[in-house]
């Protein structure tokens, strides 16, 4: 799957340009990207980059135009176009010759065809497929963990592997025990574990870390009799469960949406093994219970408590930021909200990952959409760790659950007997403010808070909630009635510190239309916006409205 080099020429653009060399290999050679570049290559080249150039400063140098298209074939680009007519009127038979050797595609442009144009339809064309091999991503995913969820086994995971990537795939599990297979040799396994001959070569990863995605600096490549095979550990809670084995003919089937497959494999094989090992899971939910009731209930942190902790792996002696997230579905997007199961299975994931990335101890636990984390703590700024750790896990959270928004509320570790729950409280109240005052997605840090505590505070007084109601009333029954908005209008207003020029044109409203409006708010709540008291008053009125609105 991608779009592949024959897939360009034969857009309308290229109507009228000309294939020179590798005409063998343009179903085979995929555009991820495309770019125009003269001389010096250098490393502005990537893989799978489709260049155009004009061949300027080369024209009348042969050489160096061979050297400038050895640069570009040994970056790893698809296809080097070159714009016939002003610099270069012919192509040397000797880079034609060159590119011939390394099967590497050379295409002729007609002068008269922009590259303006050419990069904005290939630019489209490029986006359009990639947003197929997101939603042929989902599909899959689905399909992986379905297999998981609905009870079926490791074969049909393999099944499903061999069906979108038709890759030889064989799944282990730590015993080295041969658990599923879909046209795999056994033999080969055998090799690799050292219980059969053969000769076998483990491939440097430096020589196949060519590709961006992620998943690449978790494979390793063998040679076993002269075959390419690539080998992923299958981890859960940092523990092995098993392996994957993916037999391939070249590199050139590791595309980003096989890779895709592989990471969900990867996921797939991870839930299967966890639900398999009923001993592992009861450990789980007793860590997750644990975490849950040392956050919710006021628990006092003694001796007796820690020597429980550490009977589950924690340490409770050293201090924790808590952070305290929760995942709500995009209202624009069209992907389905995962399972909680799986959710829960691809946050823990990425917390373990980042932490022990970060060195960091962690301890987490999810109750109905709501992850709660505990993350280890030092000299440095609460805020600067916690914008690290979660930096980590959102990179990579927002390409597996592109359906879903994460908010996040994080308060600093606390003294005295209940630390975590403390702390758990007031990145609750962090989380509950950040989403009436940012809305979703945002993180919002309980130190940060301080103005809002105080408005929640005053806001519970009966006499204050009285000058409130009559202050704003008059202008929330109008906009009601009249389907208007002088309150929001009022609070840009405020915001532009009386402003009118510039509210007027955040509103986009005509200078007269919002003075209208303004002498409209004077009028119905008798306050002038000239005063400095009355101005005080009704900020304070629409501030605390807002706060208990939402």
């Amino acid at each position: 799957m991608g779009l592949s080099v024959k897939d360009v020429v034969q857009l309308p653009i290229f109507e009228t340009a000309k294939v020179k060399t590798g005409k063998n290999m343009l179903n085979e050679t995929f555009v991820e990207r495309i770019t125009v570049i003269e001389l010096p290559v250098e490393n502005f080249v990537k893989k799978n980059e489709m260049v155009l150039s004009t061949g300027i400063g080369c024209e009348d140098d042969p050489i160096l135009l061979k050297q400038f298209v050895k640069d570009v074939i040994d970056s790893g680009a698809s296809v080097l176009a070159f714009s016939i007519g002003r610099y270069i009127h012919r192509i040397p038979e000797q880079v034609i010759q060159l590119a011939k050797y390394h099967d590497f595609i050379i295409v002729e442009i007609p002068w008269e065809t922009r590259f303006g144009d050419i990069l904005e339809i290939v630019l489209h064309k490029i986006n359009e497929e990639k947003k197929g091999e997101r939603q042929q991503g989902e599909v899959v995913r689905q399909e992986l963990i379905n297999c998981v969820l609905h009870g079926k086994g490791l074969q049909d995971i393999a099944n499903a592997i061999y069906k979108y990537c038709q890759i030889p795939v064989a799944i282990t599990d730590h015993s080295r025990i041969i658990r599923a297979s879909c046209h795999f040799d056994h033999k080969i396994l055998k090799i690799f574990y050292g219980d059969g001959r053969g000769q076998m070569q483990q491939i440097p990863q430096t020589h196949i870390l060519f590709n961006e995605h992620p998943l690449y600096h978790y494979i390793e490549e063998y040679r076993i009799e002269g075959q390419m095979y690539l080998y992923l550990s299958i981890l859960n809670n940092e523990k092995k469960q098993g392996s994957l084995f993916f037999q391939l003919k070249d590199r050139g089937q590791l595309t980003t949406f096989v890779m895709t497959v592989f990471d969900h494999a990867l996921t797939a094989c991870a839930l299967y093994f966890v639900k398999e090992n009923a001993v592992e899971m009861t450990e789980i939910r007793l860590k997750e219970n644990f975490i849950l009731s040392l956050a919710k209930n006021n628990t006092e942190v003694n001796d007796r408590l820690i020597s429980k902790a550490q009977l589950l792996g924690y340490d409770l002696r050293r201090p924790y930021i808590c952070i305290l997230g929760e995942a709500q579905e995009k209202k624009d997007d069209i992907s389905s909200m995962p399972s909680l199961q799986s959710m829960n299975y691809y946050v823990q994931k990425e917390i373990t990952s980042a932490g022990k990335l970060l060195h960091r101890r962690t301890m987490t636990t999810f109750e109905e959409g709501e992850f709660i984390i505990f993350l280890e703590a030092d000299h440095h700024p609460y805020m600067e760790t916690a914008n690290q750790f979660l930096d980590i896990i959102e990179r990579r959270l927002y390409d597996l659950l592109s359906g879903v928004v994460l908010s996040w509320g994080i308060a600093t570790h606390k003294d005295g007997q209940y630390v975590f729950h403390e702390s758990y409280q007031e990145a609750k109240t962090a989380l509950d403010i950040g989403k009436k005052q940012k809305g979703l997605g945002e993180r919002t840090f309980f130190s940060d808070t301080k103005i809002n505590r105080l408005l929640m505070a005053i806001s519970n007084e009966d006499e204050i909630a009285n000058i409130v109601k009559d202050t704003l009333q008059p202008l929330i029954e109008y906009d009601r009635k009249r389907q208007t908005d002088l309150l929001y209008t009022f609070m840009i207003y405020n915001k532009y510190k009386g402003n009118v020029s510039q509210t007027a044109r955040a509103l986009n409203l005509h200078r007269q239309s919002l003075l209208h409006r303004l002498r409209n708010i004077e009028s119905l709540t008798q306050l002038s916006l000239v005063n400095s008291d009355d101005l005080f008053l009704l900020e304070l009125s629409v501030r605390l409205w807002m706060l208990k609105k939402i």
